[in-house]
């Protein structure tokens, strides 16, 4: 069947539309606007009203295009800002007056465990345990699973790149003290984290990708490691736009890529960059939904 996934999110709304078959997710069109929730989110605690409007214009415009795509069902999830910001209720308003479908503000856990579906679904080989990293702009989960139990160690922490960037980190490129203390405030926010080995470690949201076209992929500490070294000496920009990585993915690769390493460490393992991810979990969990219903 043909679903849709909008997904507002801290740093981006996107839309997914795709066809799931037997546990198989097929992109059909995938859409992104950045509009920044998050911003309003941690420094005002409350999502004003143009960023509201922003939200639902877009909404309005993805619920349209999925429909027109022949989309039979749609659903809307909102992840971090519909957990951290006071007036998420008002969000979710907005949300299902703009799509006129049914919007789903996520735990960090549903997250984790749909972000590790949605990865492991599209892997060609699946090794015993799976490790999924979802880095957000707002958040960052861990789940670690097997393809017959699924995702049994789930853990978040508010360590997404657009809030390390917004809370720790100023100026393009930052200043040395400020890498160090954006470092350390990375660390001890991770600190209770101790998730089991895994035999394979996927990392999925834009960060990762925009990682993996930089430096390759898989990638590990000592790739992170330099690349974090060469956005403390040069703007982002220059490190990005040869790999036609947008200006807003820029702007939060420092802090992005400063939790990449911390999560890597604490895993003990290289990470490849997932093929599927938060969207096409939601996509197949919204399949199973309506097949268990009909």
């Amino acid at each position: 069947m043909k679903v849709a996934i909008i997904d507002v999110g801290s740093n981006s709304v996107r839309l997914l539309v795709a066809a799931v078959d037997a546990g198989n997710v097929s992109q059909l069109h995938r859409e992104r606007v950045y509009v920044r929730l998050g911003d309003d989110a941690y420094l005002r605690g409350r999502i004003g009203t143009r960023k509201l409007k922003a939200t639902r214009a877009v909404a309005a415009k993805y619920a349209r295009i999925a429909r027109k795509a022949g989309a039979e069902r749609l659903e809307t999830i909102v992840t971090a800002p519909g957990r951290q910001a006071e007036n998420h209720e008002e969000l979710v308003r907005a949300l299902v007056k703009a799509t006129r479908s049914s919007v789903v503000v996520l735990s960090a856990a549903d997250e984790g465990r749909l972000a590790w579906e949605g990865a492991a679904a599209r892997l060609d080989e699946s090794p015993d345990t799976v490790a999924v990293v979802d880095l957000g702009g707002g958040s960052c989960e861990v789940a670690v699973g097997t393809q017959a139990q699924g995702p049994t160690w789930v853990r978040s922490i508010e360590a997404g790149a657009l809030r390390v960037t917004r809370a720790f980190l100023g100026g393009n490129p930052p200043k040395n003290e400020r890498i160090a203390h954006a470092r350390s405030e990375v660390r001890e926010l991770a600190k209770n984290l101790h998730p089991p080995q895994p035999d394979a470690t996927l990392a999925v949201g834009g960060t990762a990708r925009a990682v993996g076209r930089i430096v390759g992929r898989p990638f590990g500490v000592y790739q992170l490691e330099q690349l974090v070294s060469t956005l403390a000496d040069v703007p982002a920009e220059s490190v990005t736009e040869p790999h036609g990585i947008t200006f807003e993915r820029a702007e939060t690769l420092l802090g992005g890529t400063l939790v990449l390493s911390e999560i890597a460490q604490r895993l003990g393992c290289d990470l490849d960059v997932g093929r599927g991810g938060l969207r096409e979990g939601a996509a197949l969990a919204l399949a199973r939904a309506d097949a268990a219903a009909a």
